[in-house]
């Protein structure tokens, strides 16, 4: 039996209603859907081949990156801050490394400050460098973001010595974070230790003598200017900032008596009595007065309706009949001086005060003050007042306007102590020295220096120095104390002395002051003389 197969018939298409012709033609449809698909599947591919181009090669090193970075994690590890130590190598201020856990990103070092309050304004502290420290840094080894520095004293003025570089270590932790090994370390490099002149013996006995009042005090080795001894009162503790403790930092910020000023070298005060050698020597370089001039103890003087008295008439209601310049330093003779600043006038005053470097800083670039020198212009300038022979008078005894800091006066002292010569001060510990001339003739120098020998001896007024001896050995001071009024009605005034010793040799310089402390010979000079005892017994 045979079985018709029709295979279905082509579709007949008409091509036009006037043609009797017709077209064999396939389904329309369906050829553009073979050709869509088969050109979306060749886009696809060349799309897949230029982005794995892209990934593998144009930015494979990127990617490969990014997974070493996922994989491999670099921490800091911040160096051994240089070491300060004193002049004897006792450690001031020294650093540890901090044991870090493997998920930190920094190996953090944490500074010890072995003498806390007692070296505090001159050591300094750290604390995380701020933006403009960031862009402004000009070490060698560039700070970076998170980084401590320096922030006064001697951690900011060494920085770049202290520092040191970074190091970095590279560990590898698997896809979930976790530590598998450490690939590499580079080790940091420690910063330079520096060896200061501070004598931590002695400053820890003028931080005892001092701890208790508002002051400062400074002492100095004449012939290279080393600064033996440097402590502001009241003080802080350094390590306060090293370890960020807001609370405490908050209250040392808001105290009233201002631990973190440094008063040894900020602070501006009258001067007092203790400008009488300095004027003494520029009235006799400008031949004002010599040796055989003498001067009538009046007890009191007039300038217009004011009067103005001697000390020593003041308290006890006596004279002290003629006085040359040698008694005047001895006795701090006002009358003498209000007649010696009269001869001068207050253009020569100004001269002679900032010859010995008062009204300017001194060489260390640290922070201080320039104090105040006034005269006729300063006070046209600032008051808008005119200049009257009563302010004469004043800065005539350290009074009135004129204003200095404890570094300047230990500074201008050391004159007397060093033939003329006024040396550049250091901190760090050295046997050269930068002195210059000041020009005072021998006899100038001479005389002012018998004056201040007499001050600390029977009759003078630095009574805690007379007859100043350590174990039973006898050692001549030289001195001159200040007692000068403070802005306060109700305040007591502030007390100065400085002083060398030994006379013919000196081998240091001393200044103390006490703020609204009283009288200069009945407070500064038994802290002088506790100090002083401390270095002689040490040196013996």
């Amino acid at each position: 039996m045979y079985i018709l197969y029709m295979s279905p018939l082509p579709i007949i298409e008409k091509i036009s209603s006037g043609d009797s012709s017709f077209k064999y033609s396939k389904n329309k449809s369906s050829s553009f859907l073979f050709f869509f698909y088969i050109s979306f599947i060749v886009l696809f591919f060349i799309f897949l081949g230029i982005r794995l181009f892209h990934l593998t090669i144009v930015k494979g090193d990127y990617y490969r990156r990014l997974s070493d970075e996922n994989r491999i994690r670099r921490i800091v590890i911040e160096p051994k801050r240089g070491d300060i130590i004193d002049r004897d190598g006792e450690v001031i201020a020294t650093t540890i490394i901090g044991d870090a856990e493997e998920d930190e990103d920094r190996i953090v070092s944490k500074r010890i400050y072995n003498s806390a309050e007692i070296t505090s304004h001159i050591i300094g502290y750290r604390q995380i460098a701020d933006k403009n420290e960031l862009e402004n840094d000009n070490c060698r080894t560039k700070l970076k973001l998170g980084d401590k520095v320096g922030k006064k004293g001697i951690e900011k003025l060494y920085e770049c010595d202290l520092r040191g570089r970074n190091g970095e270590k590279l560990i590898e932790l698997d896809a979930h974070g976790k530590y598998l090994k450490t690939l590499t370390v580079l080790p940091p490099e420690d910063g330079v230790s520096m060896q200061i002149a501070i004598d931590l013996d002695l400053q820890k006995t003028a931080y005892e003598q001092i701890k208790d009042k508002k002051g400062a005090i400074i002492a100095i080795k004449p012939k290279t200017g080393e600064i033996l001894a440097i402590v502001s009162s009241p003080s802080f503790n350094p390590q306060h900032f090293e370890d960020n403790e807001q609370d405490i930092l908050n209250q040392l910020l808001k105290n009233e008596e201002h631990p973190i000023f440094n008063r040894a070298t900020e602070g501006t005060y009258p001067i007092g009595s203790v400008i009488k050698p300095f004027l003494a020597a520029g009235a006799l370089e400008d031949k004002k007065i010599d040796e055989d001039t003498k001067i009538e103890d009046t007890g009191t003087i007039t300038a217009g309706p004011l009067t103005f008295g001697n000390w020593y008439f003041l308290e006890y209601g006596k004279t002290e009949g003629e006085v040359d310049i040698v008694k005047a330093i001895k006795r701090s003779n006002d009358i003498f001086f209000y007649r010696v600043g009269e001869m001068l006038g207050p253009t020569r005053i100004k001269y002679w005060s900032n010859l010995f470097g008062f009204g300017g800083k001194t060489n260390l670039q640290i922070s201080q003050q320039e104090g105040t020198v006034p005269s006729p212009f300063w006070k046209e300038e600032v008051l808008n007042e005119k200049w009257y022979l009563g302010d004469t008078y004043n800065i005539s005894i350290g009074q009135g306007y004129m204003l200095v800091t404890p570094l300047q006066v230990v500074q201008a002292t050391s004159v007397f102590a060093n033939d003329g010569k006024l040396c550049d001060l250091n901190l760090l510990k050295t046997d050269k020295s930068n002195c210059k001339s000041l020009g005072l003739s021998d006899k100038t120098i001479d005389l002012v220096r018998r004056g201040m020998r007499d001050v600390c001896s029977t009759g003078g007024t630095g009574w805690p120095l007379f007859d100043f001896s350590v174990n039973s050995k006898s050692i001549q001071t030289a001195c001159k104390t200040g007692t000068a009024e403070s802005s306060g009605k109700d305040d007591k005034p502030h007390a100065w002395i400085s002083v060398f010793a030994p006379y013919d040799n000196p081998e240091i310089i001393l200044t103390v002051l006490v703020e609204n402390g009283g009288q200069g010979s009945d407070i500064a000079g038994p802290i002088a003389k506790e100090i002083l005892k401390e270095y002689f017994q040490s040196k013996n």
